[in-house]
């Protein structure tokens, strides 16, 4: 590497964990820089001897691995869960990189979640001004009403004040009892299309990611994952 660069977008592109872990890691006192405590802000070359908890970090270019899993419901979108429930890090295959979810679903949400070790890849699409569109097919009780798709497709306010970019709709299934949507938005806040719909009055009954950008699950089912195609990946990286 012949430019430096700060030292947690290192370790990221090094597969450890995201920048924003690598932020963590720093401000906890777990990274060394030549033996000594690292610090937010600083930048490496590579040269240095960069160690996380003691161990030597040894830069290496490697392919990093892309992947999708279908989460079914009941699964937590986390790596360990300290109140012992089942999380995706169970269903993620057994492969040479470490690999981690890039966003979340809540527990009793499905569908597609992305996996991967290029940290630097995560960070971007994670990030909120990258605005990647995401799609879910969600059913509710009751009836979606004009009204309702009014509201949410101009942008509407969450009760805590929080302004949300305009979603876009499209009705599958619609009656008295039962309808059957799908919504695009273009930010993930935590829990937002289920407090989307608290807000309206609707219950939610199901919710399941179909889509990131043109990604697409595939013909995989819950609980199973696929390798990303080269296209897939060129794709993402152009996000």
């Amino acid at each position: 590497m012949d430019k430096p660069m700060r030292l947690q977008k290192y370790l990221a592109e090094q597969g450890l964990c995201s920048r924003r872990q690598g932020e963590s890691w720093i401000e906890a006192g777990r990274i060394t820089v030549n033996g000594k405590k690292a610090i937010l802000g600083q930048t490496v070359t590579g040269e240095e001897k960069i160690a996380v908890d003691g161990k030597p970090v040894r830069a290496q270019n490697r392919k990093s691995s892309y992947l999708i899993l279908y989460k079914p419901r009941g699964y937590v979108t986390t790596l360990n869960d300290e109140l012992g429930r089942k999380c995706v890090k169970d269903l993620i295959p057994k492969i040479s990189s470490r690999v981690y979810p890039v966003g979340r679903l809540d527990k009793d949400s499905e569908g597609m979640l992305l996996l991967t070790d290029d940290g630097e890849l995560a960070n971007r699409l994670a990030s909120p001004a990258t605005h990647v569109p995401k799609t879910y097919r969600v059913t509710v009780n009751g009836e979606l009403t004009s009204k309702h798709i009014e509201t949410m497709s101009q942008g509407m306010a969450l009760d805590d004040g929080e302004q949300l970019q305009p979603a876009e709709i499209k009705v599958r299934e619609q009656s008295e009892t039962r309808s059957v949507f799908h919504i695009t938005i273009y930010e993930g806040k935590n829990r937002q299309i289920r407090r989307m719909c608290e807000q309206l009055g609707l219950t939610v009954k199901l919710l399941k990611r179909e889509s990131i950008g043109n990604l697409r699950l595939g013909n995989i089912k819950p609980g199973q994952t696929r390798f990303l195609t080269d296209d897939e990946i060129n794709y993402i990286k152009s996000l």
